[in-house]
């Protein structure tokens, strides 16, 4: 059996970036900037190197990039009082809050307090609403969750049609899993979720023609429960000692798997690249663009 085609994550996004950079030129022709602005709240490594990068996306499309850097001291009136600001700031038409938030601070209600219409990251409880209702790909809110969204585009990427399929999501988190199986609901594809307490996890993820895997669970999914020739997303970055690895462990999948994404360079940067569509189209609804 011939090994899975890989799917490139960091060639797609830098097509995908080439035309948003083309929109961004053109909004600078009519005076309009996007502007993002990033909430970075503490000192956590992970989170600066994460915000580094969505900082020199930014800058490389011609995106303005604001970083607020607050103390990890900072009360939850504060930080509020700080979006509240940004929400109020016509330069600025997507803010992003890193996560995690430091545990005194309460993070479901900070992300309730960036505006909707601002809310590039999607986790909104009104954009989540309407893509809890969206019946149809055209019914979905402007600003969908950027991991997800960056996970349609690869899957579209490799030419095989959503609609129709059997897609199981191995993980039911509200970044991921819950707003993609409702994504993949959309494209009309039959749409399984499982999780921690599902039982004989192989022979649901071995049904999929679209497997896609976002549980934080290293090589969690080996090759003999994939189905032969699916396409496998695997959205998992775990760091271990030897480097990084996904869900899905790759030396096994590759022999199974019709398609399949590499740890890193699969979905890492389709989600910094949705998050710069979101703010170039937030920028153009503001504009009337």
């Amino acid at each position: 059996m011939p090994k899975a085609v890989i799917i490139d994550g960091r060639k797609i996004a830098e097509e995908t970036q080439l035309d948003l950079k083309a929109e961004v030129d053109a909004l600078a022709k009519k005076g309009i900037t996007p502007g993002l602005a990033t909430v970075l709240v503490g000192e956590d490594p992970a989170s600066q190197v994460y915000v580094r990068m969505k900082q020199k996306a930014c800058d490389r499309l011609g995106i303005l990039s604001r970083g607020v850097r607050l103390p990890a001291s900072i009360g939850q009136a504060d930080l509020i009082s700080e979006i509240e600001t940004l929400n109020a700031d016509p330069e600025i038409h997507g803010i992003l809050v890193q996560l995690p938030l430091p545990k005194h601070l309460d993070a479901a209600d900070v992300l309730q307090r960036v505006s909707p219409d601002k809310d590039v990251d999607g986790f909104h409880a009104t954009n989540l609403g309407k893509l809890l209702s969206a019946k149809y790909w055209e019914d979905l809110p402007r600003f969908i969750p950027c991991t997800p969204a960056g996970v349609i585009r690869l899957i579209d990427s490799t030419g095989v049609e959503i609609a129709g399929k059997t897609a199981v999501v191995v993980g039911r988190s509200l970044i991921v899993g819950k707003p993609l199986a409702m994504l993949l609901l959309a494209r009309q594809a039959t749409v399984t979720i499982c999780h921690s307490r599902t039982q004989d996890l192989g022979s649901e993820t071995k049904r999929a023609d679209i497997l896609v895997v976002a549980a934080g669970v290293p090589r969690l999914i080996t090759g003999e429960m994939i189905k032969p020739g699916a396409v496998a997303i695997d959205v998992g970055v775990n760091r271990l000692e030897e480097g990084l690895v996904g869900d899905i462990d790759f030396d096994s999948a590759k022999d199974i798997a019709g398609h399949l994404t590499p740890v890193p360079g699969g979905v890492g940067p389709m989600t910094i690249t949705m998050l710069l569509a979101n703010t170039v189209r937030s920028a153009q609804e503001s504009a009337g663009a």
